[in-house]
């Protein structure tokens, strides 16, 4: 099987969720705790062993290619101020062997859309996609962990999901798998039979949500490009899956860590609470001040 290299990040949506912030500011380059949302997504799939990271933009994001880019003017008034560990911090986001590469979104066509403007750059091999909405954490401080493992899961020519459950009153807000009353434990797959975009309650599979970490065959490029734009007048990924379930195995992985949704309001709060309390330098002084707010809220 030739690994896996080669990973999506769709960078072009509106961020409406997170309005007026993001009016001007991509909802990517909002910041938890100390560095962009979309660093978190970068380095997780970096530590995951992905060497080619694609961008789907669209106009007035150019900030997330300049982050990633050299900044030699504020490197050199680092070095001359004798400030070490922030040059370090700047300079080493991507490693030298990773490549970033983006791609235009002209068009809010939706998720498949966006991948299927990537493909000219993944071509004939199997790809991640991972959405810059949604942060991964684990207790243990390896934040790339179920991405590794998603990895190590992975069989050539299938197709493998991320899930999570949900409060079963929630599962209309999300993409739900049938898994045929099987459940993964957490780090374990299982067998996808179906999926279904945000459906009734009354109507859920299960309480088993995909949370935006795929990896999936070339095959889905050729589905998309052959798929009408349905819900919204998009062309949605979840019906080019749907596709690739009549034709290949598809398999949902139940995560270890937890997910923190940044693309809405609360979620984004709540991980800035998350990552702050388990920060290796500011934990300490954080939860100290968290935990005097929450007294004086008593």
């Amino acid at each position: 099987m030739q690994p896996l290299s080669k990973i999506v990040i769709p960078v072009a949506g509106l961020g409406t969720r997170v309005l007026p912030a993001s009016k001007v500011i991509p909802k990517e380059m909002l910041t938890v705790v100390d560095r962009p949302v979309i660093q978190y997504v970068v380095e997780e799939a970096v530590a995951a062993g992905f060497t080619h990271i694609i961008l789907v933009t669209s106009d007035g994001k150019s900030a997330i290619e300049d982050h990633f880019d050299a900044h030699f003017e504020l490197e050199v008034t680092l070095e001359r101020k004798g400030k070490s560990q922030l040059i370090d911090s700047i300079r080493d986001i991507v490693p030298p062997e990773v490549t970033i590469s983006s791609v235009r979104q002209h068009h809010p066509l939706g998720l498949g859309h966006a991948v299927l403007c990537a493909a000219p750059l993944i071509g004939a091999e199997a790809f991640a996609v991972s959405l810059p909405d949604v942060l991964l954490h684990h207790p243990d401080g390896d934040h790339a962990l179920d991405l590794k493992s998603l990895v190590a899961a992975y069989e050539d020519g299938s197709a493998l999901f991320m899930v999570e459950p949900v409060p079963r009153e929630n599962v209309s807000s999300y993409g739900i798998v049938d898994c045929g009353g099987a459940t993964a434990d957490p780090g374990q797959t299982a067998d996808i039979v179906g999926m279904v975009e945000k459906p009734k309650i009354s109507e859920a599979p299960s309480n088993l949500s995909i949370i935006g970490r795929y990896i999936l065959p070339a095959r889905t490029l050729e589905l998309l490009r052959e798929t009408e734009p349905g819900a919204g007048g998009e062309i949605q990924l979840t019906d080019a899956l749907q596709k690739l379930l009549q034709e290949a195995p598809v398999k949902a992985y139940s995560l270890k860590g937890k997910t923190y949704d940044c693309g809405d309001k609360l979620g984004f709060l709540r991980a800035n609470v998350r990552f702050g309390l388990s920060h290796p330098e500011l934990g300490t002084a954080f939860r100290e001040i968290f935990e005097e707010f929450v007294h004086e809220t008593r």
